[in-house]
């Protein structure tokens, strides 16, 4: 008996559950890069290449570990261009039985593997802290499915950071120690980068061939491609970076582009580096002194908080959570997402970088585009698609929740008690952006006002219905129900004034 065994492109780990169950002697391990899965978001050439040179690299090893590979690259002529047709193509090749996968993280390819015409078994990754079953039993009965309690559920099971029943220093989270705004420098370099060799090479002139017309600069390309490079990257940024990224998380600057973040969420979700280990030697790095409690605990939180909750919900959701609109938001995506001019500075920064590195930080995410996109009542599927598209970090199951959740509040509730919503103050706080933005961030109305001040309270009085009694915002409306009448109309008024310009594509 022949079995095919999948492996996808963010499934780049050895002991992959699919991997595990096979027979190396006998089973043929199946990999493509097909056009369906490299363009059914026009994702950005960074992140197309970065996966499409991982797995040759990773074809390459299991090969050498002596795994019989089947490897169809983009532009072999006979590649059927989508999973389950090079699964059926092999099949027929080796006279193969059944196939073996490891579920994938989105549910379009779940679906595609359960309709495939021939018998195949679909195994837990077993990559991830908590199962389905797990995070189900955990939210079943809650009110409020609050990601900190999971989180504190992830460090007893996993042990990181604890004092036998107790969480290190005596509190679970020391997010509070997190919130330093824009410090005048950076003393680190940024990320390791890595010099493109041949294989990286070859895929790079695939990439630019092929995808060069989509949104995001291909060169220059840093990026590791194996796990050996991803670990020196990680080891780069836990010696140089970590003991600072606590204090500075959250700030962003205009003149760096990572401040002291790993960006190694790539790298994790791709399978090159597996989570616990990574969260492990940041747990060591905090027990030499090396770290302070604030930056390790963030850091952690981060892995098997947050990201183990987003798939969690994800899951726990199921295949229709993309689609979901509570507030009834249906403007288009501005061009400005995609590269369009803006005299909003932050916004600016936040694109450009995306456009040029695949990557932008949590908060640039969630408080500037994301925010932005909330404020203006932009269809949450189409930024969805967006943040899907344009990051190499980006899968459904991190992505969705994230956007579709904690950004943009389309799913009513369920990740975050509140929208995440600021005026210009919260930018201006945290970055350095706002000293040199055409708008004024202290102006609340008149043509220099920053446009974040307008829509925040747009927002507000849109839906107030919905948001009045939230016993988190309620006092924003009481600060709005003060104002007198002709301040509300002035604000309502240039709001309205400044989307229309937004509509009709003129600068903004």
């Amino acid at each position: 008996m022949v079995n095919l065994v999948l492996v996808l492109a963010d499934q780049l780990t050895p002991t992959l559950s699919a991997l595990t169950a096979a027979d190396k002697q006998t089973d043929i391990v199946v990999m493509a890069e097909v056009a369906d899965e490299a363009g059914y978001v026009p994702h950005h050439p960074k992140k197309i290449a970065f996966l499409f040179a991982a797995m040759r690299k990773f074809a390459a090893r299991l090969s050498e570990d002596g795994w019989h590979v089947s490897y169809t690259k983009l532009d072999d002529p006979d590649n059927t261009n989508s999973i389950t047709g090079e699964l059926l193509r092999r099949a027929e090749e080796f006279d193969a039985d059944k196939i073996i996968a490891t579920e994938p993280g989105e549910w379009r390819l779940i679906e595609a593997l359960n309709t495939c015409p021939m018998p195949l078994t679909q195994l837990q990754d077993t990559r991830f802290i908590a199962s389905h079953s797990e995070f189900e039993t955990w939210a079943e009965g809650r009110k409020e499915l609050r990601m900190e309690w999971f989180y504190r559920d992830m460090r007893r099971k996993t042990g990181l950071m604890m004092d036998g029943d107790k969480p290190a220093g005596d509190k679970w989270n020391f997010d509070h120690d997190n919130r330093k705004s824009a410090p005048k420098s950076i003393n680190h370099s940024g990320p390791m980068s890595f010099t493109p060799d041949d294989t990286v090479k070859e895929v790079l002139a695939l990439v630019e061939d092929r995808f060069g017309d989509n949104f995001g600069d291909l060169h220059p390309f840093w990026f590791a491609t194996d796990s050996a490079q991803a670990q020196r990257a990680l080891t780069h940024w836990i010696t140089y970076a970590l003991p600072h990224f606590g204090d500075y998380q959250d700030a962003m600057m205009n003149e760096e582009k990572f401040l002291y973040h790993s960006v190694i969420s790539q790298y994790i979700n791709a399978g090159l580096l597996d989570p616990l280990d990574v969260c492990k030697q940041v747990e060591e790095a905090w027990k030499d002194n090396h770290a302070p409690i604030n930056a390790a605990e963030g850091f952690i939180r981060q892995i098997i908080g947050w990201r183990e909750y987003m798939r969690g919900i994800y899951f726990l959701e199921g295949p229709d959570y993309t689609s979901r609109n509570d507030l009834g938001h249906t403007r288009k995506l501005p061009p400005l997402f995609w590269g369009a001019a803006t005299k909003m500075n932050c916004v600016s920064k936040a694109v450009s970088q995306t456009q040029s590195e695949a990557y932008a930080h949590h908060i640039q995410r969630l408080m500037v585009t994301g925010n932005f996109a909330l404020l203006a009542g932009v269809d949450p599927h189409d930024v969805h698609e967006w943040y899907l598209a344009v990051y190499a970090d980006a899968y459904e199951w991190v992505e969705a929740p994230n956007v579709i959740g904690m950004s943009q509040f389309a799913d009513g509730g369920i990740v975050g008690s509140k929208p995440y919503i600021s005026s210009g103050n919260y930018i201006a706080k945290m970055s350095d952006h706002c000293k040199t933005c055409a708008y004024k961030v202290k102006e609340k109305t008149g043509e220099d006002a920053c446009p974040f001040n307008l829509l925040y309270w747009d927002f507000l009085v849109r839906h107030k219905d919905r948001f009045a009694k939230n016993p988190r915002m309620g006092n924003m409306y009481r600060v709005w129900d003060r104002m007198d009448d002709t301040r509300k109309d002035t604000v309502l008024r240039e709001a309205a004034s400044w989307l229309q310009k937004l509509d009709a594509k003129e600068p903004v």
